[in-house]
């Protein structure tokens, strides 16, 4: 099973390993060309198997470039998987709740060091949604060229094999169940670490703005020196093709089910600041360069990923309903869209 070609993957294929009977690995194959070989695409799974129990996915490398989210995503899975042999109050846990994992979404990216797929796709420009307000130009996602960054694919074609495999995943280990969450791991701009909530396609409220803002109190509450700014992707920039807009949108689909997606931008201005040098490296822009730093950033957000399990877990206790669901959402519009806020 090991890989030569990404240690990414042989890294995720060692914890798999080590995880034995507890883990199950299902694996696609990207076919070879362009100048890559054929790469596999693993989904992990372990913990409960009932198709109402909560479950949340944690996904990284959908930009090739930005490895320091499938770095955050292993720790996050090692961690899990070296704690089966004694951690009792896990095991209780997974009894309660499933975890996804698929720490490299775009292998073909990572091993050419380009944020788009080997087709020169940017992943996160991929799926059919289109922005119902202006983009940036060119960065919110263009069908102008695939010389040019963020390029979305042809119109009409099919979703990207990458694109195609996540989403298939998604909607069948996620969607349908009472609760899921997904927190898909990234290298962002800027010197704050971000949780971005949909949409990235239009600056309307999403329809689970009470059960967003019901989450992010537990996390202020329960970690109140943490340093990441919950806020919609839409405040930042729109953009076409978003992935967690369409599953988000397809969840939405199913009455009766709470689906959300999150995404983590970590600064990577940060690194950047503290190592001028990585200014005069592509991967250096986007991952921290120096040992120390790279395993401070991957202990730094491993609470939010165990925070993610535990909230899933636990999600009865916390989801509100009625009034309370009505109280979240005043919270929530009037602090991300304004006082009083804005209504769909």
């Amino acid at each position: 099973m090991a890989h030569k070609h990404l240690p990414e993957i042989e890294q995720l294929e060692r914890i798999v390993a080590l995880g034995g009977a507890a883990l199950r690995c299902e694996t696609r194959w990207l076919p070879e060309g362009l100048g890559v070989p054929a790469l596999p695409l693993h989904l992990v799974t372990l913990g409960a198997t009932d198709p109402q129990a909560p479950a949340v996915g944690y996904f990284g490398g959908v930009h090739g470039l930005e490895r320091i989210g499938t770095d955050v995503v292993l720790a996050w899975l090692h961690s899990v998987v070296a704690r089966l042999s004694w951690d009792t109050a896990l095991h209780q846990q997974l009894e309660r709740v499933r975890l996804v994992f698929v720490p490299v979404v775009n292998p073909g990216g990572m091993l050419r060091g380009t944020r788009a797929n080997p087709r020169d796709v940017d992943l996160m420009r991929n799926a059919p949604v289109d922005a119902l307000e202006p983009v940036p130009w060119l960065a919110g996602g263009q069908r102008l060229s695939r010389r040019l960054p963020w390029y979305r694919g042809s119109a009409g074609a099919p979703m990207e094999a990458e694109s195609a495999a996540l989403c298939a995943w998604v909607e069948r280990e996620l969607h349908g169940r009472p609760f899921s969450l997904a927190l898909d791991c990234h290298s962002g701009f800027g010197m704050r670490d971000r949780v971005w909530f949909p949409f990235a396609c239009r600056r309307d409220p999403m329809p689970h703005l009470a059960q967003v803002h019901a989450l992010q109190a537990i996390f202020e509450a329960s970690n109140s020196h943490h340093a990441y700014v919950f806020e919609p992707q839409s405040r930042q920039y729109l953009a076409h093709g978003d992935l967690w807009d369409h599953l988000y949108l397809r969840a939405c689909e199913r009455p009766g089910t709470v689906f959300l997606p999150l995404t983590l931008e970590m600064g990577s201005w940060l690194w950047v600041k503290k190592n001028p040098r990585q200014l005069f490296s592509r991967s250096g822009i986007f991952n921290p360069q120096i040992a120390h730093r790279h395993r401070r950033v991957l202990r730094r957000h491993l609470p939010l990923l165990d925070f993610a399990m535990r909230a899933a877990a636990a999600s009865p206790s916390w989801l509100p309903t009625g009034d309370a669901a009505d109280r979240h959402r005043q919270a929530a519009l009037a602090r991300w869209w304004g006082a009083g806020g804005t209504e769909a």
